[in-house]
């Protein structure tokens, strides 16, 4: 489901929808179900890639968080949890690399700042493949490299490599909190998927202070807010991979 919402939300998702519509239209070029079709496609994939209109909907997905601060630092020995997001190849004539995407690379950065603030004795980076035949790098160790690039001392970084997806993350970071005898916990992922994180966790028994970190987009020139760009269009797709994946989760029994 997840797959095919990105899939809409793409600029290959509407060229291939537009041009199922034109065939359609050039076999039936009497039929007004093609028109109704070709007109309603072209409103929706305006108004979704308008950046400013998802931006509203994970405004309200977020709304019960706020911006982590110092004050917000629990006492204890504190774990700080990272959830990843996945990475992107950048090849070179002869080798690769592969770097956090641009949410995992936001998460990054909130949970340096927050490392800063809370001074935690450990940060859990989680994140493996979505599929057991991918050959990525886990996101959990691009996003530890990131980190200690930012200044995080990497003996005090533990790698979740295997989950697939954030109920995944929720079950295998909960035994791992307790083996390190964390007394709190703090939950680095972004803020419209804080929402879905914060239930998978407390379904997985732990119930970590929220640390929000905003879409990497979301400071961009405000001119970009209003008008229809791939930026908008990708994050309607983040989005709507919440609004699914919620209820999914619920379903599930993996959300409390």
């Amino acid at each position: 489901m997840s797959q095919l919402a990105y899939f809409v939300f793409s600029t290959s998702g509407a060229v291939d929808l537009f041009a199922a519509a034109a065939i359609w239209l050039a076999l039936r070029p009497r039929s007004a179900a093609a028109r109704r079709t070709i007109a309603a496609l072209a409103l929706f994939y305006v108004v979704a890639s308008i950046y400013a209109a998802p931006a509203f909907v994970a405004e309200q997905l977020a709304r019960p968080y706020h911006r982590f601060d110092r004050a917000d630092a629990p006492h204890g020995r504190v774990a700080l949890v990272i959830f990843g997001a996945g990475d992107e190849r950048v090849s070179g004539w002869d080798d690769h690399i592969w770097i956090p995407n641009a949410v995992a690379a936001a998460r990054v950065m909130e949970a340096a700042r927050v490392y800063r603030l809370a001074q935690p004795e450990w940060i859990i980076s989680s994140g493996g493949n979505q599929s057991p035949d991918d050959e990525s790098e886990p996101s959990s160790i691009n996003m530890r490299d990131m980190l200690v690039r930012f200044g995080v001392p990497a003996e005090r970084i533990v790698l979740e490599s295997t989950s697939r997806d954030s109920h995944d993350e929720a079950v295998l970071v909960a035994p791992m909190l307790r083996t390190l005898g964390a007394d709190a916990a703090i939950l680095v992922t972004s803020a419209v998927h804080m929402r879905r994180s914060l239930g998978a966790c407390r379904a997985a028994g732990w119930d970590p202070i929220p640390a929000i970190a905003p879409d990497p987009s979301f400071d961009h020139d405000r001119s970009d807010r209003f008008r229809p760009t791939n930026m908008g269009l990708y994050f309607s797709g983040e989005v709507v991979h919440e609004l699914l994946g919620i209820p999914y989760y619920r379903m599930h029994g993996w959300l409390k």
